[in-house]
């Protein structure tokens, strides 16, 4: 079914088109790009964490997050669905498309919201489960209902939720926070900003159409670049602190040295480029800033793993 045809459908027709969906679909609903780098860094949190968690609670408790994480996506799609429908970007997903009716992603949405929060609570600890809970409500009523359509400051606020994952591993160990693991949600904290407005420049177009109040659309894409660099500034070595702490080890420090001076350099360059250019240079930009956090946490877990650190 094309997207017209579904614009086009009753709401009894969407209800008929929704019963065709499919387990990818539903799938689809979770966001499963978003989940997998939840779950990464989640499960380095897990392993850098101080003590011992058993290898099934250990299982349950990254189910449980993934879970939670996948009910967030469904929630966002459900509540955006008219601004999903408008953008080139997300006009395919389930719900804007008329494969699944919008009451089904809402109830698959917090049936899984709630299913994972009692699964880790009861499994593993209350504490971790507390904070799974409120980054799902964060994330769907703070950013995406409370802030994502009314504020360019929206994903600077908002990307907490992304950031609490590696804390809410910590938790599943310890029981408790600790500087380290407020260390890594400072570091996804801070990334955020640049890694999603680098996508909003060129993509700023999408976001006016829908009415979304990115940077790029409220402030302009010169001020837009100047704020990605100012966050990159910031962030470069904020990703070296966990060497200070103990937190990493030399294998760390040495790429996240390397892998920040290239981050640093895309921002400077974006910047610094003719407007005609910075499209490709916040692509450029965009697409690093992914593999920047995965190696970060990649060499975390590596190190906690072969016993370099702790």
């Amino acid at each position: 079914m094309s997207l017209i045809d579904a614009e086009s459908l009753s709401p009894t027709e969407r209800t008929d088109a929704a019963a065709i969906a499919t387990v990818a679909d539903y799938v689809a609903l979770l966001k499963p790009r978003v989940m997998s780098l939840v779950v990464f860094t989640a499960l380095t949190g897990m392993a850098v964490a101080p003590g011992h968690i058993h290898p099934v609670l250990g299982l349950v408790a990254i189910l449980s997050i993934a879970i939670g994480a996948g009910a967030s996506g469904a929630l966002n799609m459900w509540y955006d669905a008219d601004i999903d429908r408008v953008m080139t970007r997300t006009r395919g997903r389930p719900v804007p498309a008329g494969r699944v009716a919008p009451e089904e992603a809402l109830g698959f949405g917090l049936f899984l919201s709630v299913a994972s929060v009692v699964v880790l609570g009861l499994a593993v600890n209350w504490a971790a489960a507390s904070l799974l809970a409120f980054t799902i409500f964060f994330y769907v009523v703070v950013y995406t209902i409370g802030l994502k359509r009314r504020t360019p400051q929206n994903i600077v606020i908002g990307g907490a939720a992304g950031a609490f994952p590696p804390v809410v591993g910590w938790l599943a160990v310890t029981g408790a926070p600790s500087l380290d693991a407020c260390l890594l949600f400072a570091i996804i904290f801070i990334w955020t900003p640049p890694h999603f407005w680098a996508l909003a420049l060129y993509k700023s177009g999408d976001y006016a159409r829908a009415g979304v109040p990115m940077l790029p659309v409220v402030a302009g894409r010169e001020t837009t670049r100047r704020h990605i660099l100012g966050y990159s500034l910031v962030l470069v070595p904020l990703a070296l602190a966990p060497v200070a702490t103990g937190l990493a080890g030399p294998v760390y420090g040495v790429v996240a040295g390397i892998a920040g001076a290239i981050f640093l350099g895309l921002a400077v360059t974006l910047a610094r480029v003719a407007d005609a250019e910075a499209d490709a240079a916040a692509r450029r930009l965009f697409a690093f800033s992914i593999l920047y956090l995965f190696l970060l946490f990649a060499t975390l877990l590596a190190e906690s793993g072969i016993g370099l650190v702790r």
